[in-house]
């Protein structure tokens, strides 16, 4: 299997509606960067009344485009994929506006604790504040905007991240677990890499072929994609063993040949996928780790 055909022709089309089908509309948040492409993809459901999955930054223009959007109609409820600050804050906002519930699977957690002498790089993505209305569990149905949306628990990229399946259709709210632009990052602690795999096998096994991600365009025949996705990291993690049995022992050194013809400004966020990769490799007893499952640890084949 090949790595996925990843698109980057994507319009955002700030300040508009655009419509994916009946009923479902995606609305993009001026907020691009390295990390959120060409900014954050938030969804209204609904015609009537409408739900909103990831609203995004509390941003005073975006504010006024989605109120302008909603146009007076009710919105009932503010699904959440996962508690990143480039998809959660405008959720506090819109509630305070419109009564609206939060609902998501939980408040931010990592996947794991932090260890000994470890930060999280990544503390101050997270939304802390956040704390849902509603708590929304893997298989839990609910009915938004004449839809009726499953949770479908997909941690990985963070541990409490939520896909949406659109019942009755082949539509499935990916958030940031697929992305059809870009890998997607997995970081320890929030993030972890076995976790993440594991999703991937859980969202083949589903009938949903058509995906709408947090960044980006649509995913098209999503089963594919994700399979390039999986043959894409399992070749990262062969490349890691292949390093280790050439005889380096840091991910550093891993990182200098695996990465070396990326942009030496993105070698830290590669660094923490390598760790992730790692993570997996020692919990499945392939690697062994001298000073601990660490940035700045030394690895060798178990």
């Amino acid at each position: 299997m090949a790595d996925p055909a990843f698109n980057r022709a994507f319009d955002p089309a700030y300040g508009r509606a655009v419509e994916i089908t009946r009923g479902i509309y995606r609305v993009t948040a001026e907020n691009p960067s390295p990390y959120t492409f060409h900014g954050t993809n938030g969804y209204l459901i609904g015609n009537d009344s409408l739900a909103i999955i990831d609203p995004g930054p509390d941003d005073d223009r975006h504010f006024e485009r989605l109120m302008h959007i909603i146009d007076g109609r009710k919105l009932c409820h503010i699904l959440i994929t996962h508690t990143h600050r480039d998809h959660t804050p405008m959720a506090h906002r819109l509630k305070a506006k419109t009564g609206a519930p939060i609902v998501a699977e939980g408040p931010h957690r990592a996947s794991r604790a932090l260890r000994n002498g470890e930060t999280n790089p990544f503390k101050e993505s997270a939304d802390l504040d956040l704390v849902p209305d509603i708590i929304f569990r893997d298989g839990d149905v609910i009915s938004a905007g004449g839809f009726d949306i499953e949770a479908v628990h997909t941690p990985g990229h963070t541990a409490n991240h939520l896909a949406f399946a659109v019942k009755g259709t082949n539509i499935l709210f990916s958030g940031d677990h697929v992305m059809g632009w870009s890998t997607t990052m997995v970081a320890p602690p929030d993030g972890a890499m076995s976790d993440y795999m594991a999703s991937l096998e859980k969202l083949l096994l589903r009938k949903e072929n058509h995906y709408l991600p947090g960044h980006g365009g649509p995913v098209k025949e999503a089963h594919n994609f994700v399979r390039g996705i999986r043959s894409h990291r399992r070749m990262r993690e062969r490349a890691i063993l292949n390093r280790l049995a050439a005889g380096d022992h840091t991910i550093a050194e891993m990182v200098e040949v695996i990465y070396r013809t990326t942009n030496r400004n993105l070698h830290g966020a590669a660094s923490l996928s390598v760790l992730a990769h790692i993570e997996s490799l020692v919990e499945r007893g392939r690697v062994s780790a001298d000073d601990g499952v660490v940035l700045g640890g030394r690895y060798r084949l178990a």
